[in-house]
């Protein structure tokens, strides 16, 4: 089998030769018919010089035209991780496009519960004014409405008698109740265990402080209020009072229960 083998080698070889002297023949008979046509007053003209010069530049412009066949291979290696990059592409724009989706949902969910709680605490924020202004309205106003979150909120309100004006451009006491109106509105929207208060009654006079102090003692049903207050009628509607005074450099605190202390029998002396 191997003497075989050896043999088919040696017939291929024999007919590659006889091909490439097959191929130059057809040259040099290609070359003798060319020359042949050439008249022999054009040859004698010729300058053999010129002719060989103008061969080796031919050669050399042949030389540069040659194909260089390891760029078939490049192109194909390049073909493949085109193929491959264009996979990746692919799956990136899904995962792209997937992730795109569900931060358009989110978008949505958190616009539509926005819309939804500003909507209920511009209506509640609208009655608590009123009721702890007795007559009074207040407003909350998108600046951008395409754009809830890109601007912000415009908070207006009309005091009784009054024109509509921005909150920056109230005084203190009705700064307070606005602030307070929009506290209640909170309150109702999404309800605290605990709220701590300090001195929001400092700039109201004794109708408005008597207002509000009904009130949170109305909600104290639900939640927890710790207000610091310097108002009798505010301190006075409290279930536990906590007095804090300072003596001998020391500061001391002592809480009473006012309802037990009104209701007490003090024994006359």
């Amino acid at each position: 089998n191997k003497g075989g083998e050896e043999e088919e080698e040696e017939e291929e070889e024999e007919e590659e030769d006889d091909e490439e002297e097959e191929d130059e023949g057809e040259a040099r008979k290609k070359k003798t018919d060319y020359f042949s046509e050439l008249s022999d007053e054009y040859l004698k003209n010729v300058d053999e010089n010129s002719v060989q010069h103008a061969m080796k530049v031919a050669e050399a412009k042949l030389a540069d035209m040659s194909p260089d066949m390891s760029a078939i291979e490049e192109y194909r290696k390049r073909a493949v991780e085109y193929k491959a990059r264009l996979a990746d592409l692919a799956e990136a724009t899904k995962i792209r496009d997937d992730k795109k989706k569900t931060l358009d949902a989110l978008c949505s969910e958190r616009l539509d519960l926005f819309m939804k709680g500003f909507t209920t605490i511009s209506m509640k924020l609208k009655e608590m004014y009123q009721m702890i202004t007795l007559g009074g309205d207040a407003e909350l106003e998108l600046v951008d409405v395409h754009a809830p979150f890109a601007e912000g909120i415009v908070f207006s309100v009309r005091p009784p008698k009054k024109s509509w004006k921005n909150i920056s451009n109230l005084s203190g006491g009705e700064k307070t109740l606005s602030s307070l109106a929009l506290v209640f509105a909170l309150h109702h929207y999404k309800p605290t265990p605990l709220y701590v208060m300090d001195e929001i009654d400092a700039a109201l006079d004794f109708k408005n402080v008597s207002i509000v102090a009904n009130y949170i003692k109305e909600r104290t049903k639900d939640a927890q209020f710790i207000i610091i207050s310097l108002r009798n009628n505010m301190f006075e509607l409290a279930d536990r009072l906590v007095g804090i005074y300072k003596t001998h450099n020391s500061t001391k605190s002592v809480t009473i229960n006012p309802h037990a202390l009104a209701t007490a029998h003090i024994p006359a002396r």
